[in-house]
């Protein structure tokens, strides 16, 4: 059976209608079950050098993810994390994800803020990975939003 070409990434993409600082105060690894309701619980992981930042992530169906922050910026407003481990074990080798946060400065959505979140997978990811990808982020951005307009 031959595999169906498809693209190993996906970006998903939400304005907010939430102050930026609000928004961005959120995209913390350790704090993403404060706003993700698919988390039971995001905790860090104890015993890992001090320039390593790892979380575990406890999802509702039992799922759990190591997940390392690779990058942080605190100037341009994005995280960079890839998952470690998994349990169950992952159908493929690796993900990559960013989220990046923008105030929107003019317009009908001025000071609202616009976030992505895209995963970048390996080759051996399938069509239906990318897919499940696809709508959890579309889920996490709308629990961010209004996690966002609580505060």
């Amino acid at each position: 059976m031959s595999r169906i070409p498809t693209s190993t990434s996906v970006t998903e993409s939400a304005v907010i209608a939430a102050p930026f600082s609000d928004v961005w105060h959120l995209i913390k690894l350790p704090d993403f079950a404060k706003f993700w309701s698919k988390l039971e619980k995001a905790e860090e992981v104890k015993g890992t050098s001090p320039e390593t930042d790892v979380v575990k992530w406890t999802f509702k169906d039992g799922t759990v993810l190591e997940v390392k922050q690779e990058e942080h910026s605190a100037i341009d407003h994005y995280i960079t994390y890839s998952v470690i481990s998994s349990q169950p074990a992952l159908s493929y080798t690796s993900v990559v994800s960013t989220i990046r946060a923008y105030p929107v400065t003019s317009g009908r959505h001025e000071g609202d803020t616009f976030v992505t979140w895209s995963g970048n997978f390996s080759s051996d990811a399938d069509a239906g990975v990318i897919e499940d990808a696809k709508f959890k982020r579309r889920e996490a951005l709308a629990d961010l939003a209004a996690a966002a307009k609580k505060k």
